[in-house]
């Protein structure tokens, strides 16, 4: 039988896959206190001076500064006036760290397979998360974040990757859905965290605790039954499926999987980063999501981070740019199913909502009250570019073939930990309009919304699992469906004609 034939005589959802579902997506949680920690702990108090005049060096300032009743590494290690920027510097960073992690990552969970290389990086994560806590200097600090953050991008993106292929492909949405709607309320727990603990490093720890507990329960984690059918490794396959079955409540189901065409044999070279390049369809598809992913990410985190900023209390703007996704995902579970809609308009759609409420801000000043003001439209953004992120996961999951999905979703995580990377130095663009940090989120939105048009729809249609897939007739009336602005793809040329 095939594989998605095999998924229905053990249970594509059974108790056993809600149970591994359930562990990796409580890990969001975890990975949410970590990406936004610089939001809590580097927050810049209120400060004064204890004299009118302003010290000639660094260090007479330094003992002058007298701050707010608040604990982070702006008050331990100083950094305002011209150290301010290293606050920023610290949380770019973190997201450099994770694109280096997805870079390494992502291709190595292709090759040696998604367990090994999930939990090394969890396990490493744990140990450099506790290392930030206890940094002695802001050096330290910053280079443990970097650390911490490349064993989040390589971790994060298999852990994703694993709650696709531990279960039938009709639930691919709902636990991808699940699996985002669980960071934002990280980004929740997170801020009642550090409204409960106030030490800075005292949060550190609380938040990374939970990590040691996590690593324990993914120790039961099997291998991904879909990476071992197409590495060729059919037997094991098998064997997982079965164990499946049996943790399902079926005992008595047997499966006996068909060989993979185009699977990797002994002596093969094995699929990797080269193969999106040479591939024309992959190519193409590849350019459009790396856009897409990075704008998603520049708005996403450029938003939430902008939050501590704001009027108001920075305990509840920060768990309520969390909550306010929420409503995002039931929308996109909606909308994504639907045949008038898809994946494609809808992740379209979002983004060009969440680009023109940003935009709308540049005609909006801070004293305007009514309940349409900034914060109320920059939450409407963040709501609408959540969505948006949530949807993209999931299709470019179905874009790319299972034999090198995990270095196509590295590539455009890649691509979009550069958006993370910029996110924290966009806000300080209000130094040249209020709005422009508002204009550059607005018209990133718009434009990846009407790039993604270009990509053809993946409901209702198969998963290629190998590349030699995406040339039989069934995946190629998808891929005639594509939009190819500098001229018609030429291998598809080539299969017409053979065919």
């Amino acid at each position: 039988m095939e594989l998605e034939e095999a998924f229905h005589v053990v249970g594509e959802f059974g108790r056993h896959q809600k149970r591994l579902a359930a562990v990796l997506v409580l890990l969001q949680v975890y990975m949410a206190c970590q990406s936004m920690l610089i939001v809590l702990v580097g927050a810049i108090p209120e400060y004064h001076l204890q004299t009118a005049e302003t010290p000639s060096n660094e260090e007479d300032f330094n003992k002058l500064v007298v701050f707010e009743d608040l604990s982070s590494i702006v008050t331990e290690w100083f950094l305002i006036g011209r150290n301010a920027y290293k606050v920023s510097l610290a949380s770019s960073v973190f997201f450099a760290g994770v694109l280096i992690g997805n870079v390494l990552f992502a291709p190595l969970s292709d090759k040696i397979g998604r367990r090994p290389v999930f939990l090394s990086g969890l396990l490493f994560e744990v140990l450099f998360g506790y290392a930030t806590a206890f940094a002695p200097s802001y050096e330290v600090f910053v280079v443990s974040r970097l650390l911490v953050g490349m064993m989040n991008g390589g971790m994060a993106l298999v852990a994703f990757v694993l709650t696709q292929e531990y279960v039938g492909k009709s639930y691919w949405a709902m636990t991808g859905t699940l699996t985002n709607m669980m960071f934002a309320v990280g980004i929740a727990v997170f801020a009642a965290l550090g409204y409960c603990i106030r030490p800075w490093r005292s949060l550190a720890i609380a938040v990374n605790s939970p990590g040691a507990l996590l690593f324990l329960l993914c120790l039961t984690l099997p291998e991904s039954p879909r990476w071992l059918y197409a590495q060729g490794l059919t037997r094991k396959a098998e064997e997982v499926m079965e164990y499946l079955a049996l943790r399902n409540g079926k005992a008595g189901a047997t499966v006996k999987l068909k060989p993979c065409a185009g699977a990797l044999r002994t002596g093969d070279a094995k699929h990797g980063l080269s193969d999106l390049v040479r591939h024309p369809v992959l190519r193409w598809r590849t350019v459009i999501l790396m856009f897409v992913w990075y704008a998603c990410s520049l708005v996403y985190y450029g938003l939430t981070m902008n939050a501590s900023e704001q009027k108001g209390n920075r305990y509840v703007n920060v768990a309520m740019y969390g909550l306010v996704e929420l409503p995002a995902y039931p929308l996109c579970m909606y909308f994504i199913n639907k045949p008038w809609a898809g994946r494609r308009k809808t992740t379209a759609g979002f983004l060009m909502f969440a680009g023109s409420s940003c935009l709308v801000t540049m005609f909006l000043s801070d004293s305007f009250d009514s309940w349409i003001n900034i914060t109320s439209l920059a939450l409407l953004g963040k709501l609408m570019i959540s969505a948006a992120f949530n949807i993209v996961y999931i299709y470019t999951s179905e874009l790319y073939p299972t034999v090198i999905r995990n270095a196509g979703l590295g590539v455009c995580s890649m691509s979009c930990r550069f958006g993370g990377i910029f996110a924290p130095f966009v806000p300080s663009m209000k130094s040249l309009h209020q709005s422009m940090p508002f204009v550059v989120f607005g018209l990133t939105g718009i434009s990846a919304g009407c790039l993604d048009l270009l990509l053809p729809e993946t409901l209702n249609k198969p998963i290629a699992e190998t590349i030699e897939d995406l040339h039989t007739p069934v995946y190629q009336r998808i891929v005639e469906k594509e939009v190819y602005p500098f001229g018609e793809d030429k291998s598809n040329s080539k299969h017409k004609a053979q065919r």
